[in-house]
């Protein structure tokens, strides 16, 4: 009997073309989810959850392997004819624990225009019958999100990718060994997670794990309403209940009256408020999610609480921003990130506008900003996913000139390469083969 190669005798493709025309949601090789419902959180944030199909279960998970708080998804959302896609961190994915569960999706949460309490009737039932689902919570803020948290009916299909990135708990210690000179911290070293706005949706997840695992959790979370309630409070009060070795603190930016007693007076990120925490900082693991301020804030703090270093020590220099691991959300630029990154005291730390050639449109504009930012203050399109350096979409050659990345600080050659250009700024008259 002959052995080698046999061709197939019906592609999958194909069936997954006959098989998309009959239902959409059906597919071999595609992940795909379905909007099954929708949950109001407060006034900036919005938990969508998905149902998600076969090829999504298959592709996601091993028998070994599980999910990790912290990641992400990019989903294709079609508007109109056109595919965008972005990248949301997940709140949850199954099998997500109950208490998650039912912090999001409850009935006794604040209500608003997204949807009438009818649809909120149906989507809670929708929500207690599945099993297999992603949850992810996003402001209702721009054309994609705005249709994703308004106008798409519910059942809507969307391609997906699988779960991905690495702001996870997994191999911790590997990662700031990488960061840093000295050595790495262990396993079960305290976690300190600090969050703004939206970026405490990650950290749902990565809390979780992490109590699960029995290490000692302290969170800081800054945030901006008008109600008296932040996001997920009463989860994480149930979670401070239930284990002894979890302590949050929740920062109402818009009033003073509502900081923990144990935080009084502090309405922003600074070395005083670090100070207060009841955990080592130069035994603890840092994760950080959130504005561009927000980290710059706490690359100051840092900075500023780390110990003092003298001849004897430089070679083995720490610094307490050597234990930070970052996930960053979105393009905004301040004055003071520009002192971010690697540190270095560089003639790049006051930005000017620059002049970006697109060779390929024989178009320019002007930027202070990000490449992708200052093109479109300019009236110009250019290619974009997440908006946050994860999904590549953005990506193109730079034939000249100069640029920084806004996440790592680090500045480029002068001559030809490949840049993303949601996180890069000008530093020089700048060439693309756009």
């Amino acid at each position: 009997m002959t052995t080698g190669y046999r061709p197939e005798i019906i592609q999958r493709a194909f069936v997954d073309f006959i098989g998309s025309r009959l239902h959409p949601f059906w597919s071999l090789t595609t992940p795909k989810l379905r909007l099954v419902a929708r949950q109001v959180l407060n006034e900036e944030l919005i938990a969508l959850q998905f149902e998600v199909n076969h090829a999504f279960k298959r592709q996601a998970f091993s028998v070994n392997d599980s999910w990790q708080g912290g990641q992400y998804i990019h989903l294709t959302v079609p508007i109109d004819g056109i595919n965008h896609q972005r990248s949301y961190s997940l709140v949850g994915l199954f099998p997500q624990p109950k208490n998650l569960h039912d912090a999001i999706f409850t009935k006794n949460l604040v209500d608003n225009s997204v949807a009438n309490n009818a649809d909120h009737n149906t989507e809670d039932r929708a929500s207690n019958t599945l099993h297999a689902t992603v949850t992810i919570a996003i402001k209702s803020q721009g054309l994609i999100s705005d249709y994703l948290t308004k106008q798409a009916p519910l059942g809507t299909v969307f391609n997906s990718s699988v779960p991905s990135g690495d702001f996870t708990l997994a191999d911790t210690s590997e990662k700031l060994a990488k960061q840093k000179s000295g050595l790495p911290h262990s396993e079960q070293s305290p976690l300190l997670f600090v969050a703004g706005g939206s970026g405490i949706t990650p950290m749902l997840g990565l809390i979780t794990q992490a109590l699960t695992q029995r290490r000692h959790v302290t969170l800081l979370y800054y945030y901006r309403s008008t109600l008296a309630r932040a996001p997920f409070q009463a989860y994480w009060q149930r979670l401070a209940t239930t284990y002894p070795n979890f302590a949050y603190y929740m920062v109402n930016t818009t009033d003073p009256s509502s900081h923990s007693s144990q935080l009084a007076g502090t309405r922003h990120l600074d070395a005083a408020t670090l100070s207060l925490l009841p955990l080592s900082l130069a035994e603890s693991t840092i994760f950080a999610c959130g504005s561009s301020s927000l980290l710059a804030g706490l690359y100051r703090a840092l900075d500023t609480l780390s110990p003092p270093t003298d001849e004897e020590s430089l070679t083995n220099k720490h610094s307490l921003r050597d234990n930070v691991i970052i996930e960053h959300f979105g393009t905004a630029l301040t004055d003071a990130d520009m002192n971010v990154g690697t540190g270095e005291s560089s003639k790049t730390a006051d930005i000017a506008a620059q002049t970006v050639y697109l060779r390929g449109r024989q178009q320019q504009f002007s930027s202070r900003t990000t490449l992708l930012l200052g093109a479109e203050q300019a009236g110009i399109r250019l290619s974009y996913g997440c908006r946050q350096g994860i999904c590549q979409l953005c990506r193109c050659q730079k034939i000249s000139g100069v640029v920084k990345n806004i996440q790592t600080g680090k500045v480029s050659s002068n001559g030809y390469e490949s840049i993303q250009t949601c996180i890069n700024i000008p530093m020089t008259e700048i060439i693309l083969d756009v």
